[in-house]
């Protein structure tokens, strides 16, 4: 498939053009900005991709514009589906990648696509609006919308707690300022991410959600205990109150049923790298 793929530049992108060039189709990365409607609509009627992944956003949930999140994450995206629906023939499917924080603070654990969003923050909110406003266009395009839960790896920004704390143990950095340290999360790998996307861009069921997850939840206390254990080396933890978020999601774990099952529908697997495995290619 001819895939025109936003985001291509940034860490997920980088992978999944990656991915898809090794499984065989041809990647065409956006050049305009998702904000110039009439730029953004010349190079989508130039290109007509077969398929549409569309990972560009400002993915980090501490970003301090919050009007920025709402432009990029929703406007944005409207100005994308607004150029594909004029493609005279449209995309066999187009991906959109939301995320797992919409699902906010749940008692109910782990988190299946079913749970009822509850967004705590501006990030998590835009990409509930972003999901919303997708959904307008289900009758003229092929939408699947990805939820994944967090995940990591080589060339993460070092605003990202998991790289930061890369940087730290590979420097053998005597201390580190953090937030709290018993928040929940999966890092999973995003070579497992990139997987999960190339196989529902080709079978995922129009018009769903799936979440992109493990259901296998660390603390940044594992994670520091497993850095430590990679390379020797003990560092002090500082816990910075500027680090701790007011709206903290404390556990973030998905139930990977739907997803797994489609992939077994499909003669598929994903076979993703441990935690050990992850970091140790970080370091």
């Amino acid at each position: 498939m001819k895939i025109f793929l936003t985001g291509a530049a940034g860490f997920t992108g980088r992978y999944f053009a990656k991915r898809a060039t090794e499984a065989g189709h041809a990647v065409v990365s956006m050049q305009a900005d998702l904000m110039n409607r009439e730029a953004l609509e010349r190079e989508v009627l130039a290109v007509e991709p077969e398929a549409v992944v569309h990972l560009a956003a400002i993915s980090f949930v501490g970003h301090a514009d919050s009007s920025a999140l709402y432009a990029v994450n929703v406007v944005g995206t409207t100005n994308l589906l607004e150029s594909l629906v004029r493609l005279p023939l449209p995309p066999h499917r187009v991906l959109l990648a939301s995320s797992a924080n919409i699902y906010g603070n749940s008692e109910q654990s782990p988190l299946a696509e079913s749970q009822p969003p509850a967004p705590v923050n501006h990030y998590a909110m835009s990409k509930l609006a972003m999901e919303h406003m997708g959904r307008t266009f289900r009758e003229r395009l092929n939408l699947v919308i990805t939820r994944p839960f967090n995940y990591t790896g080589r060339g993460q920004d070092i605003n990202f707690v998991i790289p930061k704390l890369a940087r730290h143990f590979a420097d053998r950095a005597p201390r580190i300022s953090l937030g709290n340290l018993d928040v929940e999360r999966e890092f999973n790998d995003v070579q497992m991410v990139c997987d999960a996307y190339l196989c529902l861009l080709e079978f995922g069921t129009p018009g769903e959600a799936y979440n992109v997850c493990s259901g296998q939840p660390h603390t940044l206390r594992e994670v520091i205990g497993c850095f430590e254990r990679l390379t020797n080396h003990r560092m002090d933890v500082e816990i910075d109150p500027a680090f701790v978020r007011k709206n903290e999601v404390h556990r973030l774990c998905g139930d990977p049923g739907k997803l797994n099952a489609l992939m077994r529908n499909c003669g598929m697997e994903i076979n993703p790298p441990t935690l050990q495995e992850t970091l140790a290619r970080m370091l």
